[in-house]
Parts: structure tokens; sequence; C-alpha cells
């Protein structure tokens, strides 16, 4: 934590040159994404955009290549400052990646918010980071909606081993989907039995290759849980390809355009959908409302949704409209 306790010392001194004036109340919101090379971040920006447009507020956007690019995304963050934006609407990589441009940030007086539940709340404590706002889905619920809905399948007697697929090792949102998903299988199946829990970092391919070598040695798998929907298609791929596919409940976290299309396809088995369209419009409503003074609260939750083929064709679900 040493070289974390300097750079925050360091970014300090950035502050006074990025003072914000009441003057500067109606000036632009910078929002810094992980990447919107995954559909579920460009969903987000979506929300982002169509929320600035109803609200009447500018916003400048930037991302990273990639959502374990940490190191860029703290010299993005760093850079979008220069703008002297009145708030700051960030989805951080990992829990820490970003804590000296957001200290910067707060002494500058710039409103921070935490997009998508990325931020550890203990962490920031410990930093005296105070964010204005978190906003995204319950992610321990997400989770357990997906074991919900794995157990609704193959029934609460049911036995044989599961994977799980974590997120990126170190970020919070993965771990509180994986928990969620254990706690709540073991809860309702304890005859399902998790015979791996292992971080994909986000990443389609690591997860191809995680599937691949899990089933060769539980060729009897009889469930994946993937933290996001790109891992879950990463999955799909290898137990296809081992010949196995409707054999296997596989869900993933995000509901995703992807994703949409191989539930339709009859490949992926279903998706927590979080509605990231829903967090990024809802965000930058409620970023406008704090701005100009008014109450916010800490944390907003937007609800998920357990997304399959059979909800799709029904087509009666109210929040399938924010589904993008």
């Amino acid at each position: 934590m040493s070289k974390l306790k300097t750079a925050l010392k360091l970014g300090a001194a950035l502050a006074a040159s990025l003072a914000v004036t009441p003057a500067m109340a109606e000036g632009e919101y910078g929002v810094l994404m992980k990447t919107l090379a995954n559909p579920f971040w460009g969903a987000m920006g979506q929300g982002v955009e169509d929320g600035a447009t109803e609200a009447g507020v500018e916003y400048y956007m930037q991302a990273v290549e990639s959502d374990q690019a940490a190191e860029s995304q703290l010299n993005v963050c760093n850079t979008m400052l220069e703008r002297q934006p009145v708030a700051m609407i960030t989805a951080a990589i990992n829990s820490t990646n970003l804590l000296p441009c957001l200290k910067t940030a707060q002494e500058a007086g710039i409103k921070v918010v935490d997009l998508d539940g990325n931020l550890d709340q203990a962490i920031l404590d410990a930093e005296g980071i105070e964010i204005t706002f978190r906003i995204g889905s319950d992610n321990m619920l997400a989770g357990a909606q997906g074991a919900e809905y794995v157990v609704g399948q193959l029934g609460a007697d049911a036995t044989g081993p599961v994977l799980v697929i974590e997120g990126l090792s170190g970020n919070i949102t993965g771990q509180k989907r994986a928990q969620g998903f254990a706690d709540k299988l073991a809860e309702l199946a304890p005859g399902l039995e998790i015979v791996a829990s292992l971080p994909g970092d986000w990443d389609r391919g690591k997860a191809a290759n995680i599937t691949n070598d899990i089933l060769t040695r539980n060729p009897d798998l009889v469930a994946i849980f993937a933290a996001n929907d790109g891992m879950a298609l990463g999955a799909v791929e290898s137990v296809f390809a081992a010949g196995k596919g409707g054999d296997v409940v596989i869900v993933g976290v995000d509901g995703n355009s992807d994703a949409v299309k191989s539930i339709n396809e009859g490949r992926l088995t279903a998706s927590v959908a979080q509605l990231p369209y829903l967090v990024g419009k809802q965000a930058v409503e409620n970023v406008k409302v704090a701005v100009e003074g008014g109450s916010v609260e800490s944390e907003i939750i937007v609800p998920t949704l357990v997304l399959t083929k059979e909800v799709m064709d029904a087509g009666t679900e109210p929040l399938l409209e924010y589904v993008k």
C-alpha cells in the first residue's frame, strides 16, 4: 500500500488546479468506462447517452482497451480531470486502481460516482474517499439468482459437479457474484458440488480453456456459472466442442447482446441480465440531481432479470425493454 499512499499524496498536489467553483455547476460530466469492446459496457454507454440527452447535460466518455488495463485506466482518469468536470462517473477495473484519481477528484470538489459497484467500501473508508453514490445491480443477488435458476433446471435433489468461473482477481463485482452463487447453491441443492471456482479474468478464451480442463477431469459436469456473459460464451464453446451441448446448464451474468443471441440459438442456457442500459441512464439522472444540490440515495440498486429463451419469446416481462 505504500505506493498507493505516495500516489495519493502526489495526486493531492493536482487538486488546487482542478478546483470546481459554483459557477461550474452546469459543467460537463466525465464518464470513465472499462472497455466499450464488451457489449455490456456498450449498452451502458448508450444508457448514459440517452440519459444525458433527456437530462440536457453535457458529458464526455472514455474507456480503455480492455477490462484488465488497470494502469491505463488510471492514466485516462487523471487526464479526464484536466477538463475540470463537475462529476466523475467511474467504472473502476478493480477496487484500488483509480483511488489516486478519485482522491484528487474529491479534493477538487468533484462528485464521484461508483458505476456498477466496482469499488470496495472498506477500502474507500480506509483511504478517506467519499463517493456521492454507487449504482448497479446487487451482485450477490445476481449470483443467487443464477443458482436458483440452475436448481430450477436440475432439481433440489440433483447431484453432480458444478464449475464456477470467477471474474478478474481482486474485482469485488465478480467476487460477489461467485459468492452469491455458491452460497445459494449450497442452500438449495447441497448435492450439487462446486468442484472448481477459478478466475477467468473476464476473458472468453481463458474461460473456454478452464471449461475444457474441468470437463476433462469431470466429464459428468452438470452446470457452469460464469461471472459475466463473455466468459459464459467461452464455456459454451468448449461444452459444444466436447459434444455436450444441451447436457450442461450454463448461466452467465450481464444479459448483453451476444448472450441474447446465444440464448436464442439454444446454446447459452440463461443470463442474469443486469440491465446495463438502465444503470447508465439512471446514473446520469441521479448525478444531475446531486450536482444541482438535491438528495440522492448513497446506493441505488437496479433490478436484475433471469433472461431465458422462454422469457424472451413470451415478451411480457416489463424489464425486457431495457435489454439492449
